[in-house]
């Protein structure tokens, strides 16, 4: 039996174009001659589709383009799609539907698949808008070439997954594994040789790894071939990085699929499910494993950065260019993701920008071939000092002042973005966002946070990796290392007020980035953390003191009203700011006091 597993990027809400390119799909599996063809789950309507799909008329437009997907199913060619369905197929109602998976031969739906398992936590809400499934769903899928008939099952994301990678497990306990009942039906029929588990898992540094093990591990438990494909492409915060991938029942690899990019993943299997595969074990190289994190890392953002832009419209971008490490890594970004012929760097110099850091700013859109253009803030500053003097008569002059000039800055930026129509990017690391270093309504201001889930410390790691890769990635315009190595050598600052550095305000940041990497990821509590830095020798080497720990969870609770006004950002970690993060503003629980 030929697989055929299509990692597909749909735009959410877009439901002619999506069926359209998935019709396009079936017919190039059609032309590889395969016997089954399977997209990702809810592959019609984009993941996630949130309160779309209560929207009036939006499910009645879902049904009739998975009738036009369905008639492009040819007679030897069964097409497996992600889609909601409603509970009650002659009564659509938005507030009672599943997340299922269509079963379209000949040009007509032969069965489907509800979803059994339905996550809620992160950012996930599944229970929000679907309900469960109740039992499993075995299909059989006859080899065109006359090798027989495959027993294929039929599974969703969650149901593989059972929560084990986020600690949900138990939600489950009580609950059938969608999984085994495949292979050994409750009702004593034939079960799978095959499983197949479409899904939308949003892309995060480590899972890919998990993932494959997982797999791996439910092949060899249930003695089948166990075949993935995920969404790739960006859908708001989201990334979803593709990486499909098929073990044998021995618990070896198959078949993988390229990251972060559309494909069509063949998978040639024996026709009964058992047996060794056709495919060379040795030959199957799995780029997801092989990748270093950085690259991972930066396929990612950049990939999130072009969908953005491609799917709400933009085609050209804008962004402040300090000569910082923050603002350098954006712009390679951003230029990997649109061309350099569609990215303006700003640079927006006071009194106190420093002569190095200007001409950084410079080198760095040089090196990139963007355009760049100066506008000084002084003449702006100075006016505002000016007419604010009698109002400030008296008080001594503090972080207003220095939060004046970013929002100038800011002003300046979002005037650009209007005038010429660029989608503004903000540059703030999630070192930053956490701890409130960043003003609203000045550097915050924009329409999409491209680092603001990675760590300081991973900026500064990135920006390595992508000097020592610039060849091989085609961003650097001169033939060069894009980043000046000042940006990622010198003190970062803010350069606000005179000889100003970060490590003024915040500890150094990679203590600032255990301490957040504990309180927001893991969820500790104030006292775990420091019990676990003291063990570790943070505490004792005087890199910080308890109270400082202390200090930072605080700071972290305190800047939660920033956090939601904050433009969206790209998730690469386990917990982003962002729908995921579900903390209240008003409240008075004081955790670095446990």
């Amino acid at each position: 039996m030929k697989l055929g597993l299509v990692q597909f990027n749909p735009t959410v809400g877009d439901l002619r174009g999506n069926a359209d390119a998935m019709i396009a799909w079936v017919e190039r599996a059609e032309a590889q001659r395969c016997d089954v063809v399977v997209f990702p789950e809810l592959a019609l309507t984009g993941y996630p589709p949130r309160d779309l799909l209560v929207q009036g008329g939006f499910m009645q437009r879902v049904v009739r383009e998975c009738e036009r997907i369905a008639k492009a199913a040819g007679p030897a060619l069964t097409v497996v799609f992600g889609t909601p369905l409603p509970v009650d197929p002659k009564n659509i109602d938005a507030h009672r539907l599943h997340n299922s998976l269509l079963v379209a031969r000949d040009g007509k739906v032969i069965t489907y698949y509800d979803k059994r398992l339905l996550p809620t936590y992160d950012v996930f809400d599944e229970d929000r808008y679907f309900e469960p499934g109740e039992q499993g769903r075995v299909i059989e899928v006859n080899a065109r070439d006359g090798s027989g008939v495959t027993r294929v099952g039929l599974s969703i994301c969650e149901d593989l997954w059972r929560g084990e990678d986020v600690g949900f497990a138990a939600r489950y306990l009580a609950m059938a594994d969608p999984l085994s009942e495949l292979v050994r039906p409750p009702d004593g029929s034939a079960g799978a040789t095959v499983i197949v588990n479409p899904s939308a898992s949003p892309f995060r540094l480590g899972t890919g790894v998990r993932h494959r093990e997982l797999l791996r591990r439910h092949a060899m438990a249930h003695g089948v071939y166990v075949c993935a494909v995920n969404q790739v492409g960006a859908n708001d915060e989201l990334v979803f990085d593709g990486h499909g991938a098929a073990f044998d029942p021995r618990g070896a690899l198959v078949a993988a699929g390229p990251g972060f990019v559309e494909d069509l993943v063949i998978v040639d299997l024996p026709a009964s499910g058992g047996g060794a595969s056709r495919v060379s074990v040795a030959s199957v190289v799995d780029p997801l494993l092989s990748a270093e994190r950085c690259e991972l890392l930066f396929r990612a953002l950049v990939l999130g950065v072009r969908d953005y832009c491609r799917k709400t419209g933009f085609k050209r971008c804008v962004l402040g260019l300090s000569g910082g490490i923050d603002s350098a890594v954006v712009a390679v970004l951003a230029t990997a993701a649109l061309g350099p012929q569609n990215i303006l760097g700003l640079s927006m110099p006071s009194r106190y920008s420093s002569q190095g850091s200007r001409d950084d700013a410079r080198a760095l859109a040089q090196s990139l071939g963007i355009g760049y253009e100066t506008v000084e803030i002084e003449p702006v500053f100075g006016a505002m000092l000016d007419a604010l003097g009698p109002v400030f008569a008296g008080a001594a002059a503090d972080v207003t002042e220095e939060n004046l000039q970013s929002r100038i800055r800011g002003s300046v930026l979002m005037g650009v973005s209007n005038k010429q129509g660029r989608l503004l990017l903000t540059t703030g690391n999630k070192s930053e966002v956490a701890v409130g270093y960043c003003t609203l309504y000045g550097d915050m201001n924009g329409g999409l946070a491209v680092i603001s889930d990675v760590y300081k410390t991973l900026v500064y790691e990135l920006s390595r990796w992508m000097n020592e890769h610039w060849q091989e990635l085609g961003i650097a315009g001169l033939g060069g290392p894009p980043i000046p190595v000042s940006s990622i050598t010198k003190p970062p600052s803010a350069e606000l007020r005179p000889n100003q550095t970060d490590q003024d305000s915040l500890p150094a940041y990679e203590v600032l980035d255990e301490i957040v990497e504990r309180y927001v990821e893991r969820r500790q509590s104030a006292a775990e953390i420091v019990s676990a830095m003291l063990s570790a020798g943070a505490l004792a080497a005087k890199l910080i003191d308890e109270a400082g720990v202390r200090r930072v969870i605080r700071l972290i609770d305190l800047s939660e009203f920033k956090r939601k006004q904050a433009a969206p950002g790209l998730k690469v970690t386990s917990v982003a700011f962002g729908t995921g993060r579900r903390m209240p503003i008003a409240q008075g629980w004081r955790a670095d006091r446990e």
